[in-house]
């Protein structure tokens, strides 16, 4: 069982320290005992090829492993057929951007259900995840993971089970769990620790126990109103759930496999050090 942590995109401490470009991240997190790092490409994919192999050098040399969010704007259930060809578009240049840089998984998000029923835009979305698929293998870069998200909008296509049922359209597909957005979704759902291990439960009940065992993970505390998600906060903003070591001990009970992302609101590295703290004392305890 290996837990790898680190954070999505630079601290604000990263910059605040000297460094100018992510280039730089990875002899930055491997400093601070990290060993994960999710490249944002949310508001579009604008890496070059020359500055997404640096990363990647960098990343080998110190041990890090890359995953890239995709842009935030993929709608894949879109009913306007010329949107979602978009939208394939900016997985495919999220995955090239990927196979420069050598990072192993793209995370996208996997649309909006507000313009048609949650079950039609789940069947839209499938179709068109199927086809992006289809133009990965074509291009030679299916061997980097597609890892829908569970997203914490009412009306975003994403919950748990639907996550499920995109993931379970090819086995190379990685469900994003991201814990934060489950917890807003359902309007303060995680705050036992048999909340978090139903989560766990059903994804090895619909898509077995090696996926289980080989998740991606975002975790940040997150404030919601009755619409579900609505702004991301730091881990010393405790008033804002959810808590992390329910899930820690989650991960040690099924024993998972994970890579873990925080995405805490501008302290995301060093919430992900805390993060890495408290698994390691649950898991050197000898309790769960």
């Amino acid at each position: 069982m290996k837990v790898l942590f680190g954070p999505s995109g630079n601290s604000e401490s990263f910059y605040d320290e000297g460094n100018k470009s992510s280039v730089e991240a990875p002899g930055w997190l491997k400093a601070k005992g990290l060993d994960a790092y999710e490249y944002s490409c949310t508001k579009g994919v604008k890496i070059k090829e020359k500055t997404a192999e640096e990363i990647g050098q960098e990343a080998e040399k110190h041990g890090i492993f890359l995953s890239i969010h995709a842009p935030y704007y993929i709608n894949l259930a879109n009913p306007d057929s010329d949107k979602r060809k978009n939208s394939i578009g900016y997985i495919m240049d999220s995955l090239q951007a990927a196979r420069w840089m050598g990072a192993k998984r793209v995370v996208f998000h996997p649309g909006s259900c507000s313009k048609v029923s949650r079950r039609k835009a789940l069947e839209i979305a499938k179709e068109t995840l199927k086809f992006a698929m289809d133009q990965a293998v074509e291009r030679g870069l299916d061997d980097i993971s597609l890892c829908p998200e569970t997203l914490g909008k009412k009306n975003q296509l994403g919950n748990l089970e639907e996550v499920i049922e995109l993931c379970k359209l090819d086995k190379r597909f990685v469900p994003a769990l991201d814990f934060g957005h489950i917890h807003a979704f359902n309007l303060g759902g995680l705050t036992e620790d048999a909340d978090y291990e139903r989560v766990f439960q059903t994804i090895i009940k619909e898509l077995g126990e090696d996926r289980t065992r080989n998740l991606h993970i975002h975790y940040s505390r997150i404030e919601y109103t009755r619409s579900g998600e609505k702004k991301h906060w730091t881990y010393s903003d405790t008033q804002y759930g959810p808590e992390f070591e329910p899930l820690a001990r989650c991960l040690k009970k099924f024993d998972v496999s994970a890579v873990i992302i925080c995405e805490s609101r501008g302290t995301m590295a060093e919430d992900a050090v805390k993060l890495k703290e408290i698994y390691n004392n649950i898991l050197g305890s000898g309790r769960i």
